[in-house]
C-alpha cells in the first residue's frame, strides 16, 4: 500500500500532540505582571524543548518517507511504536515542567527520548540504509541520551544541555537522505534512456 494514509495518520498524532502540550501551559489568572510569570519558566521552557524536538520527528518523519514508495504490515505497526513513545513526550514534557526539572523527571524523559531514537533505524530499505550510511548522528544520539540519563541524577542542568545538543544535532535535516533519493532517480533515468 501507498505510504499517504500512514503519513497523514503520522502527522495528525504530532499535530495532536503538540496541541496537548500547549494546552498544559495554564494562564495565571491574577498575575498581571511579566514577573508574575516566572514560576511557569520551568514549564515553558519543557514545552520549548519538546517542541523543538516534535517538530525534528515530524521533519525526519517526512524525509524517510521520501524514499519509501509502499508500507506493509510490519512498517505500519513500526510507526505506530514510533507514535506510541511520541505520545509520551506531553507526559513526560508536564511532569519535567511541573517539577522543576526534578532529576527523575529528567530521566524519564531521556528514556523517553532514548527508546524514540532506538527506533530510527533505517530497516530494510535499501536507498534508506545507503542514504544513512554509518548513522554517526543517531548511534551519537543513543550515546547522548544514554549519558544523559544516568547524568540527570548528577546534574539535571547538564542532562538537559545533552538533550539540547542532541537536538541541535538533528536541527538540521540531514540532507543524505535527498541526495540519495535524487541519486536513485537519476540512477533509473539512466536506465530508461
Amino acid at each position: 500500500m501507498r505510504t499517504g494514509r500512514l503519513e497523514a495518520f503520522s502527522d495528525g498524532v504530532i499535530a495532536i500532540l503538540i496541541t496537548i502540550m500547549v494546552l498544559e501551559l495554564k494562564v495565571p489568572l491574577s498575575a498581571p505582571k511579566f514577573g508574575d510569570l516566572e514560576p511557569l519558566l520551568p514549564i515553558f521552557l519543557s514545552y520549548v524543548m519538546s517542541f523543538v524536538y516534535l517538530g525534528i520527528y515530524w521533519n525526519n518523519h517526512h524525509h524517510l518517507f521520501q524514499v519509501v514508495d509502499r508500507v506493509n504490515g510490519r512498517i505500519l505497526w513500526a510507526n505506530l511504536h514510533l507514535l506510541f513513545w511520541l505520545s509520551l513526550i506531553p507526559f513526560a514534557t508536564g511532569w519535567m515542567g511541573e517539577n522543576s526539572f526534578a532529576p527523575a523527571t529528567v530521566a524519564l524523559y531521556g528514556v523517553k527520548l532514548l527508546q524514540i531514537a532506538i527506533l530510527r533505524a533505517p530497516g530494510g530499505n535499501r536507498v534508506l540504509a545507503d542514504a544513512i550510511g554509518r548513522d554517526f548522528k543517531g548511534k551519537t544520539s543513543l550515546i547522548l541520551y544514554s549519558a544523559a540519563v544516568a547524568l540527570s541524577f548528577l546534574s539535571r542542568t547538564a542532562a538537559c544541555a545533552v538533550y539540547v545538543l542532541v537536538a541541535l544535532i538533528w536541527l538540521i535535516p540531514d540532507p543524505r537522505i535527498e541526495r540519495a533519493l535524487a541519486t536513485q532517480v537519476q540512477d533509473d533515468r539512466d536506465k530508461t534512456d
